[in-house]
Order: structure tokens, then sequence, then C-alpha cells
């Protein structure tokens, strides 16, 4: 059996083909174990070049086996390479047609659900139905317009009496400020008291009265 039987099964007639998930999953694997076989080769291709180095011309015959198989191993590694390109090419294409299959799946699902939705629907019926909500609507505007506009309850006032009314105030209180003003001005100075001084206090009296006694003695006392 091939190396790819081997990974993925030996696909026959009766044989039940995997699910593109499966298949994705053991591309994953198939690319994981030959990452690890390449770093073995690599590992090994390094010991075999230090061999080959360290045998160098002493042991000719030892250092060539190093090369040699370091050539086979650096051959497997490139077919690896080949190898991990082909089926990580394999692996997108198998993720894309599995990202396409569920997002035309999920469509058909929702165009399903949109044609249940619209099953009972007749457009006729839907035109009459808008047509009714926009003729209630305009009925409640309406409706909204009368409420809201002022009720007199009857009477009905003119606005230029009004407004005539306010002018005959406005001058009455205008005339008012002037007279209160013209009052003002014309207020009679105070009188002159027709009362005396107030007498002279009794201590400053007293003072006076000393300066003359002491003019008099000293009017005596020179004769």
């Amino acid at each position: 059996m091939s190396l790819l039987g081997k990974l993925f099964g030996a696909g026959g007639k009766g044989g039940k083909s995997a699910s593109p998930q499966e298949a994705i999953q053991r591309l994953r694997d198939t690319e994981e174990m030959l990452t690890k076989k390449q770093e073995f080769l690599e590992k090994k291709i390094d010991q075999e070049l230090i061999t080959a180095k360290k045998n160098g011309t002493k042991n000719k015959r030892a250092a060539l086996q190093a090369l040699k198989r370091k050539k086979r191993y650096e051959k497997q590694l490139g077919q690896i390479d080949g190898t991990l390109s082909t089926i990580e090419f394999q692996r997108e294409a198998l993720e894309n047609a599995n990202t396409n299959t569920e997002v035309l799946k999920n469509m058909g699902f929702a165009a399903k659900a949109m044609k249940a939705a619209h099953e009972n629907m007749d457009i006729d019926k839907v035109d009459d139905l808008m047509q009714d909500i926009t003729e209630q609507q305009e009925l409640a505007q309406e409706i909204s317009d009368a409420i809201s506009k002022p009720v007199g309850f009857g009477e009905e006032f003119d606005d230029d009496d009004l407004l005539a009314e306010l002018e005959e105030l406005e001058q009455e209180e205008l005339d008012k400020n002037l007279l209160e003003i013209a009052s003002t001005e014309n207020v009679p100075l105070p009188n002159v008291p027709s009362t005396s001084l107030p007498a002279r206090p009794a201590v400053q009296k007293k003072q006076e009265e000393d300066v003359d006694e002491m003019k008099d003695l000293e009017a005596w006392a020179a004769n």
C-alpha cells in the first residue's frame, strides 16, 4: 500500500468517503509528521557534516561516507519540502471548498427561511395595510392639531382694542411719574429757627469770669 494510502486509507468502491473536516485534519497531521521528519534530517545533515570535517584528510574514507549520507539526507529533505508544498496547497483548497460549502448551505437555509416568512404575505394586502396606517397617522395628526388650538369659551377679543388699552395704561403711569418728579422739585426750604441760640456752657462761663478777676487783680497791684 502507498504512503498516501496508509495515511488516508484505501479508497474502494464500497469505502465511505471522509468528510471535509476529517480530510483537513488528516492533512494537518501529515504536515506535522513531515515537519518533524524535516527537523530530524536537518540534524542528521549537521552531524554528517561535522563527521566529514572531523575526519578530513586523516580518514578520507570515513569523510567521504559522511558526505554521501549527507547528500542522501539532503535529497530526502528536498523531497519532503516538495511534498509539504503539495499537501499545504491541497489543504488550503479543501478548506476553501469547505468554507464555500458552508456559506452556500447557510445561504440556502436563509433563503428557505425568508420564503417561509413571506409565504402568507400578499403584496396587495401589504399595500392596503400601509394605506390604512397612513390614513390613521393623518387622522391622529388632525386630532392633535385640533386639541392644541386655544379655546376662548365663546369670548373673542380684538388685538387692536387690547393694544389701545395697554397704551392708555402706559400713558397714565408716565403722567403719574412726571407729577411726582415736579412735586419733588418745588419742595420749600426749611424756615430759620426763631428761638435764640442756647447759652454757653457753665464751664466756659466760669473760665471767662476767672480771667476777668485776674485782670482786676493785676490792675490793683500795679496801682
